[in-house]
């Protein structure tokens, strides 16, 4: 099991889907690489429109909370006065990992409107500002004197009438996904009473910081243990779907075309949320004077803007032209080689980047060039052959893949 906990296992395995694909086995796409070039080129041009200096942030959660060009970090952080700086940590923590987890797809219409905004926010930002407000005001509290925190006890008794009232949705702005997003909040309460040995008593999310703390004596600690203990600590939060001696193995499916010699044959594992965690814990931790090593180690997020990039670009091309016309399960052949193939074509493109660039990966990281990057091309590039911005692929999402 702890096999397809690793980066190093999701990117071998989506390595051979992209190897298949270049031998012309009978996939559910058609890798044509002439068109890499020009995608490298267009990712470019998103790079020097967005980051002119090449000063890039990471790829995170982070990102989507200053939208607008709103810093609403820093001011809820000033309305808590001198803080520590592992007491800053904590909160953060408490903040994003929530934030994170309510983070799969929003659809094409629901938007949240920010208290004296005259306009909303839709998609991954809109969730970000909203998930930011439900936490300033409480939401994720037992102590209403302790607003700033995030508590097993609460997140246990989360109801879907307190997202839905947060989240402002209405018959008018419908959000996908909430009941499912509601029960992982839920789970992860459980998780939060149940281990008191991380999270403390009464458990608190941000005492995962003081966990990984004791972990890195040396105030050093690699991206890849960030992700482990993420995946270890948080695995019974994912709904039921494959189990492997009895444990749920949350973001991995089944691929006919994965053969190794033991019980993991025909399981390719993604943990695209987990991942997306583990990059948003990163900024925290080094503002608390960790030492993260070793980013690269982490993959590519195979998730709709990234694989949606390489379908538009006709780099990945459907072999069954309805495809694009369809609404696909998240556990279907098409959508489980589509993120394969997004996870390993977004490795050369980071080279072709960074080649280009005359960088190498310890200025560009794989984090810099998803910000920079593959994930805004994919959203301008939707944005330009679709009016409403929508994927190439639709994919029917319970809220906490996508």
């Amino acid at each position: 099991m702890r096999i397809l906990r690793s980066p190093e296992t999701i990117r071998a395995r989506c390595r051979h889907i992209l190897d298949l694909a270049e031998r012309g086995a009978p996939l559910r796409f058609v890798y044509d690489g002439s068109k890499l070039a020009g995608a490298v080129d267009y990712i470019l041009d998103t790079i020097r429109e967005r980051y002119p200096t090449l000063a890039i942030p990471y790829h995170s959660r982070w990102r989507h909370f200053e939208v607008g060009g709103a810093d609403r970090w820093a001011r809820l952080k000033a309305r808590s006065g001198d803080l520590s700086r592992a007491e800053c940590a904590r909160i953060c923590f408490d903040l994003v990992i929530p934030s994170v987890l309510l983070d799969a797809g929003a659809g094409a219409v629901w938007s949240y409107r920010e208290p004296g905004a005259a306009a909303g926010f839709g998609r991954s930002e809109g969730l970000a500002v909203a998930t930011l407000h439900m936490f300033a005001d409480g939401l994720f509290s037992a102590d209403r004197a302790q607003p700033l925190r995030t508590d097993g006890e609460r997140l246990g008794n989360l109801a879907e009438r307190d997202l839905e009232r947060a989240f402002q949705v209405s018959a008018d702005n419908p959000l996908i996904g909430l009941a499912g997003r509601t029960a992982l909040m839920r789970r992860l309460g459980q998780v939060l009473l149940e281990r008191s040995d991380i999270f403390g008593s009464p458990p608190r999310l941000g005492h995962l910081v003081d966990y990984l703390a004791e972990r890195a004596p040396d105030r050093r600690i690699a991206a890849a243990k960030i992700l482990g203990t993420v995946l270890d600590v948080f695995a019974p939060i994912w709904p039921g779907r494959i189990e492997l001696d009895g444990v749920n193995l949350g973001d991995v499916w089944r691929h006919p075309l994965i053969k190794t010699d033991d019980a993991t044959d025909g399981l390719i594992p993604f943990h695209k949320l987990s991942q997306w965690l583990t990059y948003s814990l990163i900024e925290p931790l080094e503002e608390a004077g960790f030492a993260v090593t070793g980013l690269d180690a982490l993959t590519g997020l195979p998730e709709y803007r990234n694989g949606g990039l390489f379908v538009d670009l006709d780099v990945l091309r459907p072999t069954d032209p309805a495809a694009t016309r369809q609404t696909h399960r998240v556990d279907s052949r098409l959508v489980v080689e589509w993120r394969a193939l997004t996870v390993a074509l977004l490795d050369r493109v980071a080279d072709a980047i960074r080649l280009k660039l005359k960088l190498d990966a310890a200025a560009l990281p794989l984090a810099k060039v998803l910000e920079g990057g593959t994930w805004a091309a994919g959203r301008k590039i939707a944005r330009t052959l679709r009016p409403d911005g929508t994927p190439p692929i639709r994919v029917e999402s319970d809220g906490t893949v996508f």
